[in-house]
């Protein structure tokens, strides 16, 4: 499993691929996200599945410093689960 960080390589290494299936996530995993990370590989060669908290998810009265980051946890998981690619761009690649 591979984590990537850059659009730039994601892209890259997308290009070989002959089908991909992709999970979005905001980190945290849980049993409903690996599910689709199972569903997804009934589907496609390659399973991308991103890690972005986003703050445009939050409202001014919502804590974004305090959502759960997880990021060793939530690869194992991945990696158990057959994910291909992991993507955790930082907010700054977004946007």
């Amino acid at each position: 499993m591979q984590i990537i960080k850059t659009v730039t390589e994601l892209r890259s290494v997308l290009k070989s691929q002959a089908s991909i299936a992709f999970v979005p996530t905001m980190g945290n995993l849980h049993a409903g996200h690996i599910h689709l990370v199972t569903r997804a590989k009934q589907h496609a060669e390659c399973v991308v599945v991103s890690i972005f908290v986003n703050p445009l998810q939050f409202g001014a009265n919502e804590d974004l410093a305090s959502y759960p980051r997880t990021l060793e946890a939530d690869c194992e998981k991945l990696k158990a689960a057959g994910a291909s690619i992991v993507f955790t761009p930082a907010v700054a690649e977004i946007y």
